[in-house]
């Protein structure tokens, strides 16, 4: 009698856009809030480069500004000019010395721009005290955030090219992978969703309107590199009259047509008073419809904590990929353990080799 060895699907490797990357247990982008004038250091270092050590197949860092208005906080990191180039090589340097590959989500955080780090508070840092005047699709406010002021029609056709040029950087400082940040009530979401977009230019109104800006970024960032893309969406408001299901299926249609390689599948973030029903793998439903009604990967993230769990969501055929958070703060090397309770051989580092056997 032959055996048949079980192969794990979570530690097979995936190709997108013609880069490999060598498991599916990858590191999803979590702001540190520790940065300054948007140039990552030691914790950055250390923080990443703890992942790359710890067996992920893709190691993202967080929501990196394409301006300095478009931090979340004022220690956020960012990736508008040389300086922030050059720190952010260092760190892709080590990842890269791991064999792992790293990517940079781009972001502009709109009107939840210039808050308190969250251990400081909630609200908005006002200018004097080192904030700015935070920017949206329209002047309305976030729960306890300031107002915001509503961009001009030609501040936001300049938003494309800020994308673009923040792509050019990040692709110089070696970054394998780009992820568009169009979730959790962040700028784009707000100009995608009808809750917080109520202008009456060509960049509000129906869905073609509201969509715009996301699909504009989109064509520039593909213009400038050929490296694999992705869009972080928020599949729905969890609130009557916002962002929906249907309106993420349709957008992902539409970015797959523009060249974006797969879809990292989040929720909510827009409505400070939305019902979430949080639990375990509570957002996979929503990645599952996206994949299977629009042939792009996708990325399943959300209180996926368990091997067999995370293994079972690629199983199925639910995601592609998972995109693991607060699982990996908790335990920086998961994927090396997960690998061992799911019967996969993965390289260790070398100075961590003795540690392999588990016995």
């Amino acid at each position: 009698m032959s055996l048949i060895l079980y192969v794990s699907r979570l530690f097979s490797p995936i190709t997108v856009r013609g880069r490999t990357l060598p498991n599916r247990a990858w590191v999803s982008p979590m702001c540190q809030y520790s940065a300054t004038d948007g140039v990552p250091g030691d914790w950055h270092l250390v923080h990443l480069g703890q992942f790359a050590t710890g067996g992920a197949g893709l190691v993202m860092t967080e929501a990196t500004a394409v301006t300095p208005e478009g931090r979340i906080s004022p220690q956020d990191t960012g990736i508008w000019n040389d300086t922030q180039v050059e720190a952010w090589r260092r760190i892709v340097d080590f990842v890269h010395g791991q064999g792992t590959a790293i990517g940079m989500q781009l972001g502009h955080a709109g009107r939840k721009g210039s808050a308190h780090r969250p251990w400081e508070g909630p609200g908005s840092v006002p200018p004097a005290e080192g904030g700015w005047e935070s920017v949206g699709p329209s002047a309305t406010a976030f729960g306890q955030y300031a107002v915001p002021r509503a961009l001009t029609t030609a501040e936001v056709e300049a938003l494309p090219e800020a994308f673009a040029e923040a792509a050019r950087r990040a692709e110089s400082a070696g970054f394998d992978v780009l992820e568009l940040h169009f979730a959790h009530g962040y700028l784009v979401h707000q100009f995608l969703s009808p809750l917080s977009n109520t202008r009456t230019d060509r960049y509000g109104g129906d869905f073609e309107g509201r969509t715009r800006l996301a699909l504009e970024i989109a064509d520039a960032v593909r213009a400038t590199t050929d490296v694999p893309l992705f869009a972080r969406l928020s599949a729905t408001d969890w609130t009557e009259g916002g962002w929906t299901l249907d309106d993420s299926v349709r957008l992902a249609k539409l970015l797959a047509e523009r060249g974006i390689d797969l879809i990292d599948t989040s929720t909510g973030g827009n409505n400070p008073a939305a019902d979430i029903p949080v639990g375990p793998g509570y957002q996979v439903p929503f990645a599952e419809r996206i994949r299977a009604e629009t042939g792009l990967p996708t990325g399943a993230v959300g209180m996926i904590t368990d091997p067999r769990q995370a293994e079972e969501i690629i199983e199925n055929d639910q995601a592609d990929v998972v995109f693991l958070a607060r699982a990996l703060l908790r335990d920086p090397h998961w994927p090396l353990r997960a690998a061992n309770a799911l019967g996969a051989d993965v390289p260790w580092p070398d100075q961590y080799a003795r540690a392999k056997s588990w016995h």
